[in-house]
């Protein structure tokens, strides 16, 4: 039987359901229990999903059953709920905005444990922020591996004068972020993205792969530059990732990850919700660059 509740947030009422419904199952981590992250995180979170065409993750029946992605957002949302309008050579999709915490609580309880954002900020869908490298490790290679690659990547982007900052994925990986917030284009964003990845893979062809195919990625870290493109989009710093425990996509230094590296101990990089909580209460934002750092691709040429 459907358990509904009402919650106000930020003066408005909001219906939420079953609460008590364990969506990660190996953790007893509940749907009460997401919500709640999601209202602590909020105050570093909000700011890197304003005005962001999201894309929902939903897991209705939590991690171990079966899950959709849902970007045009749903008819029956609260009017409060503000949209975006992006336009492609294939259809018109309305996203979701979760530009407050009202927004944020009702895309919780629809369970949406994942954040999947745009680089673009409407309603200059054509203008990227940023540009993403997911460093993407194939068995047996692993966080590790994609530490060492994650060095070359940022030592490439430093002879360019281009600072970068690293996260991980939530999930095998790390993702490397150069701050834009000037203007430019995805043409020129993920021309240099794929350059990048390409002269990685030329320097290091045994530990660096660029090209999708999955049948050569084990023991290699793939460098997937796609993500680069209007279309697309990808998980949210301090999203929640649907696997066995409530991991999370969490910024780390780059000491972090050198010792990671230097240990070649992947636990060092692996936060739960918890954790994460506990990080942005001692660090801060530690990913708050991102949002204002101003810089510019000189070129799409990479050396």
């Amino acid at each position: 039987m459907r358990q509904v509740s009402e919650l106000t947030v930020e003066g408005k009422q909001l219906q939420v359901s079953n609460l008590d419904k364990v969506l990660y199952p190996r953790t007893g981590f509940t749907k009460a229990q997401v919500i709640d992250y999601y209202v602590r995180i909020s105050p570093v979170l909000l700011p890197h999903l304003k005005d962001r065409p999201l894309t929902l993750k939903r897991y209705p029946e939590g991690v171990d059953h079966e899950f959709f992605y849902e970007k045009q957002c749903p008819s029956y949302r609260p009017g409060w709920v503000k949209t975006a309008r992006v336009e492609s050579t294939r259809k018109v999709v309305n996203y979701c905005l979760a530009n407050n915490l009202s927004t944020l609580v009702w895309a919780a309880n629809l369970a949406d444990l994942e954040m999947h954002t745009s680089l673009s900020r409407a309603p200059d869908i054509g203008t990227p922020t940023m540009v993403v490298f997911d460093l993407d490790p194939g068995l047996p290679a692993d966080i590790v591996q994609c530490c060492e690659v994650a060095f070359w990547l940022k030592a490439k982007l430093e002879k360019l004068g281009l600072e970068s900052f690293a996260k991980t994925s939530g999930s095998k990986g790390l993702q490397i972020y150069i701050p834009l917030n000037t203007k430019t284009n995805y043409e020129v964003t993920k021309t240099f993205a794929k350059n990048m990845a390409e002269a990685l893979e030329r320097e290091h062809p045994n530990e660096v792969l660029s090209k999708m195919a999955k049948a050569l990625r084990p023991g290699k870290v793939f460098v997937d530059w796609s993500q680069n493109d209007d279309h697309k989009t990808t998980v949210c710093v301090y999203s929640l990732r649907a696997k066995e425990q409530p991991t999370v996509s969490t910024p780390v230094t780059w000491d972090e990850v050198a010792a990671a590296l230097k240990k070649k101990d992947a636990k060092r990089l692996t936060f739960v919700s918890d954790k994460t909580l506990e990080r942005v209460e001692k660090h801060g934002d530690l990913f708050e660059p991102v949002l204002k750092l101003k810089q510019k691709l000189k070129s799409t040429d990479v050396e």
